[in-house]
């Protein structure tokens, strides 16, 4: 569908209200002009206009500028839904619920681990199980699974996968409160309790990387981060359990829509009111995937710091192995946010979208308030990653939002027909990065061509003002399923 795109300046676009017959609100969209047309030759932007005929919305729909097309709703989409009168769309949300990234501080240099790294890929690769249908064995029970789905990432530090401070370090401190385990399947319970600590495929990841460049020095100094120093990032999220969980209700949502008499213009984008049954059943069984979620980094985290240990051969608190930070980016949140001047509660939806608080918030932790919540941007496969600080401009405009990642160009189907394997192999092996991968096939799929140009993406999100880069990593291993 064709629609009128107003220009506001280099990195702003607009589709005002009534471009498109039924639209309740406008469409806000961060990006250059380079990138505009790319979302513009697939259904993004249609995605975006069909998503502002839901009732209850709260201001703009906006698009980051990593921002393509999805299930329902976009990859790289953001909304918010009046509290009391607004509805909750678990299409809006995604499928691996909880899927976010968190980043693992060192004090080693690149130097000293460049001596080890063959060893140490090997070491994570063993300790780490990724892939598709990837199960770890750590003698977990149904009990302990509820536990962890209730009570999020403490659950699992208390039986001796974490320390003192990683929960604090986690969005929502590790856990959203009002998970209900019951509200679950079997079919998401049988599938979760050997998933957590793994990887999983697709395009999540594993990095040891290395701190390239530093933007920002006084707030570098804050987060704990200095030039040439080794870090490692984790982005998976619930896996099979996250992804029955969205299944089970997006199906039951199918009745309700008949039952209520409600018409969509993309049955993908069904929705529940807020304060029916539906909605409190869904939240209560969202939450607890965001807390599988959770507690699945803080597993791996565990794994990566026994890795390291068996490699140097000393302890990670030695080491530094101190966390920076882990938020989710596939999620929906009640916040307050000032809305035409006022503050409201709203739900937030972020569809591969990261939240980006500025500094005063009293959901970032305390270590971080007065310069900001750090905002953790993975790239591609070979490319660089990013860690940036919540700005202002992110709380007057997209919900305290900003991007997830570089946002895909080319799909899966494309890029196995046009990428081979040997070309990605070549490419990482030419810029020193070792790579552990189970299945061939995902080095084109998830090949650097087959997504934007992490560093323009980043370059909108500073112009706007959402976040500014702290630190520019760049990766010495990859990781993946």
């Amino acid at each position: 569908m064709l629609m009128e795109i107003e220009r506001i300046n280099d990195n702003r676009f607009a589709v005002r209200k009534g471009a498109v017959p039924g639209m309740k609100t406008g469409i806000t969209i961060y990006t250059d002009s380079n990138m505009l047309e790319k979302m513009s030759s697939d259904r993004t932007l249609q995605q975006a206009a069909n998503a502002t005929t839901l009732p209850g919305l709260v201001g703009d729909v906006m698009l980051m500028p990593d921002a393509h097309e999805g299930y329902g709703f976009p990859i790289g989409g953001v909304m918010a839904s009046d509290s009391e009168t607004g509805i909750i769309s678990p299409g809006s949300v995604g499928f691996d619920i909880g899927c976010g990234v968190r980043l693992i501080k060192t004090n080693l240099d690149e130097a000293e681990v460049r001596k080890s790294m063959t060893q140490l890929s090997d070491s994570l690769f063993k300790n780490i199980p990724s892939g598709v249908g990837s199960r770890m064995q750590i003698g977990l029970t149904q009990s302990d699974l509820e536990r962890v789905a209730e009570e999020g990432a403490d659950y699992i530090i208390g039986k001796g996968f974490g320390v003192e401070g990683d929960a604090e370090r986690t969005e929502e401190l590790g856990a959203m409160e009002g998970a209900d385990f019951s509200k679950i399947s079997k079919e998401a319970k049988s599938r979760g309790l050997h998933e957590l600590g793994t990887l999983g495929a697709g395009n999540h990841f594993l990095e040891v990387q290395k701190v390239e460049e530093i933007f920002e020095k006084k707030t570098a100094e804050s987060y704990g981060l200095y030039k040439g120093q080794i870090v490692v990032m984790v982005h998976t999220g619930s896996r099979g359990f996250g992804h029955q969980i969205c299944s089970d209700y997006l199906r039951g949502l199918a009745e309700y829509q008949k039952r209520n008499d409600i018409t969509l213009v993309d049955r993908e984008l069904s929705y529940a009111n807020i304060g029916s049954k539906e909605a409190d059943d869904y939240l209560c069984a969202m939450k607890c995937a965001v807390n599988f979620a959770f507690t699945n980094r803080q597993i791996i985290t565990n794994s990566i710091r026994k890795s390291f240990e068996e490699v140097f051969g000393k302890g990670s608190d030695e080491m530094g192995m101190d966390m920076l930070y882990d938020l989710s980016h596939n999620i929906v949140k009640l916040e307050e946010h000032v809305v035409e001047g006022m503050k409201k509660a709203v739900y937030v939806h972020r569809k591969g979208a990261t939240r980006a608080f500025a500094k005063g918030r009293g959901e970032i932790p305390k270590t971080y308030r007065s310069v900001g919540q750090p905002v953790l941007i993975p790239g591609s496969m070979g490319t660089a990653s990013y860690v940036l600080c919540g700005e202002e401009g992110a709380m007057k405009e997209t919900f305290g939002s900003a991007c997830h990642g570089a946002g895909r160009v080319m799909s899966r189907h494309q890029a196995l027909r046009d990428i081979p394997a040997e070309r990605t192999f070549e490419s990482l092996r030419e810029k020193g990065i070792e790579i552990r991968i189970r299945t061939r096939r995902l080095v084109s799929e998830e090949a650097e061509w087959t997504y934007k140009d992490i560093d323009r993406v980043i370059a909108v999100v500073n112009n706007c003002n959402i976040a500014k880069s702290v630190s520019r990593n760049v990766p010495i291993s990859v990781i993946k399923g």
